[in-house]
């Protein structure tokens, strides 16, 4: 038995600039009160959902089937529906209606060979029951009809509001018992919207569904960073007059002013421990990356000493190394140094514009945008072989960044003459664009597996 779950960016051409070009335009606005910002503890709901638009699939695909769950009618989330949407936007998984008019549940006695005669390789059955305390018991059972053999029966206790977290586990569950690693379906990923004189720092699942606002403000919120955790979220607000760097804890609402200096404070990147902040202050002249406690903003120590611009830093998940963007070399190029500055190394040859970089949780492979034909694109880079490829094609991309098993990577785009939001699988054969009927959603970043 399981325990109870819990529940327009900014032109690309201008990213390396970011929080200076920011700073200037919020100088210019002379005479502008102090903006009114209300942070909030998790969840209160955002209004505008997600609609998903998936091409491509996978070099190879699963047939599977997913029944309806007994008793999962008059819920509040239907549960094979989720499964059925997470699986299919993999691009790994091609759903085979089989099952409508079957009445099936995780006890039922199956007969592999028939499944398998109609071109069902799995097969996912449960039920959903109300139990005395208001609470609903999920549960399921994964057959392979190859092996003819059931890889998993389980049963989840868990609120009502939590059905969708659930159902997401679920085909996380399936994923991996299939495809060998984990999926990140249960995960969430942070974004900016932005309408007329209004943004919202928002919360949702990997699914773009459950937007929840964490922060809204009269004036720019940018740069969300994820704590490795996923328990605080990182960001830039510009509600005192100048960018900030705050840390903002999801569960409660609290949040701290961790970089606050002179100048910009900008692009905050958490250590994997979760101790350390990189960020980019200009207290000193020019733009240059710090590391300080994540805590308290205490321990403050300077990382990069030339007179160009360096921004964007991203720690690598076995805490060694830092990428970073740089123009030290004439144009925006990313680098490679050590967690105390040491040793800088440029990474990135191809193109005479690269920005951006996020570092594979492997450490295999580097994603970032680049400049190729006058176009802004999300390339990935293979960091032993040197070998990069390039992903997307509407030349508008920007802040890319990995699902936390690095199979796929989340960026802005524009859709529809708004921003949006894009997945694509880092061979580039799966796309997914997530727009909205609300403003425009910019600065994504994905975040990272949690307890929850």
């Amino acid at each position: 038995m399981m325990t109870e779950l819990n529940p327009t960016a900014m032109p690309i051409s201008t990213s390396i600039r970011r929080s200076q070009s920011a700073c200037i335009r919020w100088l210019q606005r002379i005479g502008v009160l102090v903006a009114s910002v209300t942070a909030a503890a998790l969840p209160i709901a955002a209004h505008a959902q997600l609609k998903i638009d998936i091409t491509g699939v996978g070099a190879n695909q699963i047939n599977y089937s997913a029944a309806p769950f007994q008793g999962n009618q008059g819920l509040p989330e239907d549960i094979k529906a989720i499964i059925d949407s997470d699986l299919t936007r993999s691009g790994f998984f091609k759903a085979i209606n089989t099952t409508s008019n079957i009445d099936l549940n995780e006890s039922t006695l199956i007969d592999p060979t028939a499944w398998k005669s109609v071109g069902v390789d799995a097969l996912v059955v449960g039920s959903v029951r109300k139990t005395s305390d208001g609470r609903v018991d999920i549960r399921f059972n994964l057959h392979d009809t190859a092996q003819q053999k059931s890889l998993g029966k389980f049963s989840y206790v868990v609120a009502p509001s939590a059905m969708r977290l659930t159902a997401h586990k679920i085909a996380d569950f399936v994923y991996e018992k299939l495809l060998g690693e984990k999926g990140v379906f249960a995960t969430r990923i942070a974004y900016v919207e932005k309408s007329p004189g209004r943004y919202r720092l928002i919360i949702a699942d990997s699914d773009g569904a459950n937007p929840q606002v964490a922060l809204a403000s009269k004036e720019p919120i940018i740069s969300p960073a994820w704590s490795p955790d996923g328990r605080q979220l990182a960001y830039v607000s510009f509600e005192t007059r100048k960018p900030v760097v705050f840390v903002h804890e999801l569960a409660t609402g609290k949040r701290r002013a961790v970089a606050n200096f002179k100048g910009s404070n900008s692009a905050p990147a958490w250590s994997s421990d979760g101790r350390k902040l990189a960020v980019v202050l200009t207290k000193d002249g020019g733009s240059q990356i710090f590391s300080m406690n994540a805590a308290d903003g205490s321990g403050l120590d300077r990382l990069t000493s030339t007179g160009g611009i360096n921004t964007e830093p991203n720690y690598s998940q076995d805490g060694q190394n830092i990428y970073f963007t740089s123009d030290r070399s004439g144009g925006p190029q990313i680098y490679r140094m050590g967690t105390s500055g040491a040793n800088p190394t440029r990474v990135t040859f191809e193109g005479g514009y690269n920005i951006s970089p996020r570092v594979s949780p492997d450490g295999k492979m580097l994603t970032y945008v680049t400049r190729r034909d006058g176009q802004f694109k999300i390339a990935v880079l293979d960091l032993a072989g040197g070998q990069d490829m390039v992903l997307t094609s509407t030349g508008r991309e920007e802040s890319p960044s990995f699902s936390p098993n690095g199979r796929f990577i989340l960026y802005a785009t524009r859709a529809g003459g708004k921003g949006a939001l894009a997945m694509v699988s880092k061979d580039g054969r799966v796309k997914n664009t997530l727009s909205s009927t609300g403003g425009d959603i910019a600065e994504p970043t994905w975040g990272p597996y949690t307890n929850d």
